[in-house]
This record gives structure tokens, C-alpha cells and sequence, in this order.
């Protein structure tokens, strides 16, 4: 039994692995958490060679969770996009198993009337990849209707829908700077917390104070212990708005869950970053 927990990036000017070469940051990231948000390929495809140094730095059950670039879901609004997506899938094939889901995030414009459109592309992808939409239109939060459409859209292909949980975030008014670029950046939407798969997602954002970061996912505690014992395979991402302590705070989730699912298999243990010095 294992629950897979990440950041949104491998790196930080505040981890500890930056004194490491940019091509071992991965590794050194990859003994902290077991997966990972691919948001760097939002915006620009990365090529085969980059992919392969970042499937020679990670296990086979390492998770990416690997968003679609903007051009294909944002500018295009996935219509007409047979060659990037060919570019896009071609270039991570690398990944291997690694690739755990393609991730659609699909701009806050994209409605209920567009969900026509979603299943045209859904039904359009390649066999043999696991697929996750994250919607921000309110309509699928708020109304009973398009959430249930959306949910017979998402079904018919056994894919999830990956909530953004920024409930922690705007409980209450920004203390800081980072607060407040996050409040103007990220989209405000009721938690929702319903599983359609084996293996759901979750993407938490808490604040720049640990205390109420914590107090803010314990739903999400309850909701995990829930699914593993359910026999589904969740990941969990940790965002703060400087993303500092995000490693350490993913790491805390996964030990909130090991308190209360014994046989939950252990995270590895983190290696040192830190510079070799002669004495």
C-alpha cells in the first residue's frame, strides 16, 4: 500500500539540493517525495533527451503527473491539436512508467457548453495513458448539473477530475507578500473531494504559516486514510505560496497517514544535499 506525495517543482532556491548540479537535482528531490507536478511542460515541450535524464533520476514507481502544454489546452482549447499532442506524447515517452497521468488543466473560460468538446479529445488520446482534468469554471463547483456532466464526460473514459484545494489559502487575508500574489493568481473554488478513480489526485494549497497549512488538510487526512482503505493508490500535492517548506510538509502529510494506516508503506529516507567539506 502506498501513498504518493510531492511538490510543484524538484527544485527551490530554498532546498536543500541546491547546491547540487542541476542534473541531480531530481535524484536528491526524489528521496523526499515520490511524485511530482510536471508544470515546467505547460509551458514548452521538453525534449526526449531532457526526458530521459529525468527518467535516469527516478524509480519506475516514481509518479509524474504530467500537464498538457498551454498551446494544447489554453490557446487552442483542444481543438486541432493532433500534432502537438503527437510532439508532446513522442517527447515523454521516456518517462515510461513514470508518466502516472496526463494532466488536462483547462482554462477557468472552459464551461459547462464546452464539455462536448472535452469528450471529443478524451476519446481521441492514445490507449494506455491515465488521464486527469483540472477544471476551473465555477459552474462545476456550484451547480449540481454540470458537475454531473462533467463526471459522465470524465467516466466514460475512466478519467479524474483533479481538484485544487485553495480553501486554506483564502480563509482568511493575506499576511504577506507571497499571500497575496497567490490570492490575485490562484483560482478560488469550493474543496471538492469525490474520487472517480483508483487513483485520484489532489493538488492542497495551504499558507506561508505551517500551523494553519496543517490544520487545513486534515479533511484531506481523513479523506486519503478513506481511499487507501478503499484500495485505491492516491497522490498528494503540498503548495504553500513560497513553496519553501513544501518537501518537509509533504513529507508531514504522509506521516498524519501512516499514524493512522500502520501498513502504509514508508517514504525513503531523505538524503544529505548538503557540500562535502574536508573536515
Amino acid at each position: 500500500m502506498r501513498l504518493h506525495v510531492g511538490c510543484a517543482m524538484w527544485t527551490h532556491p530554498q532546498w536543500q539540493q541546491r547546491h547540487l548540479p542541476a542534473g541531480h537535482r531530481l535524484r536528491s528531490y526524489a528521496t523526499w517525495c515520490n511524485a511530482v507536478e510536471g508544470n515546467t511542460t505547460f509551458y514548452a515541450t521538453p525534449s526526449r533527451a531532457t526526458v530521459t535524464t529525468w527518467a535516469a533520476q527516478t524509480d519506475p514507481d516514481f509518479r509524474f503527473v504530467v500537464k498538457l502544454p498551454r498551446t494544447i489546452t489554453h490557446d487552442r482549447r483542444l481543438n486541432g491539436t493532433d500534432i502537438e499532442l503527437r510532439d508532446f506524447l513522442d517527447a515523454i515517452e521516456p518517462l515510461g512508467p513514470r508518466t502516472h497521468v496526463l494532466w488536462i488543466q483547462l482554462p477557468g473560460s472552459f464551461g459547462p457548453t464546452d464539455l462536448g468538446v472535452l469528450a471529443a479529445f478524451l476519446r481521441g488520446l492514445p490507449q494506455g495513458y491515465r488521464v486527469a482534468v483540472e477544471v476551473r469554471h465555477s459552474a462545476f463547483f456550484t451547480e449540481e448539473g454540470p458537475a454531473r456532466q462533467l463526471e459522465r464526460v470524465l467516466s466514460r473514459v475512466g478519467a479524474e477530475w483533479m481538484p485544487f484545494d485553495t480553501t486554506t489559502l483564502f480563509a482568511a487575508a493575506p499576511v504577506s507578500d507571497g499571500e497575496r500574489e497567490a490570492w490575485a493568481k490562484k483560482p478560488r473554488l469550493p474543496r471538492r473531494m469525490r474520487a472517480l478513480t483508483e487513483f485520484p489526485i489532489v493538488r492542497y494549497h495551504g499558507r506561508d504559516a505551517t500551523e494553519p497549512t496543517v490544520a487545513g488538510w486534515r479533511p484531506w487526512v481523513a479523506t486519503v486514510v478513506d481511499w487507501l482503505r478503499e484500495g485505491r493508490s492516491p497522490t498528494v500535492f503540498l503548495h504553500t505560496p513560497d513553496n519553501a517548506a513544501a518537501p518537509e510538509l509533504a513529507r508531514r502529510f504522509h506521516d498524519e497517514v501512516r499514524t493512522l494506516v500502520p501498513e502504509l508503506d514508508p517514504l525513503p529516507e531523505p538524503v544529505s544535499a548538503e557540500p562535502m567539506t574536508l573536515f
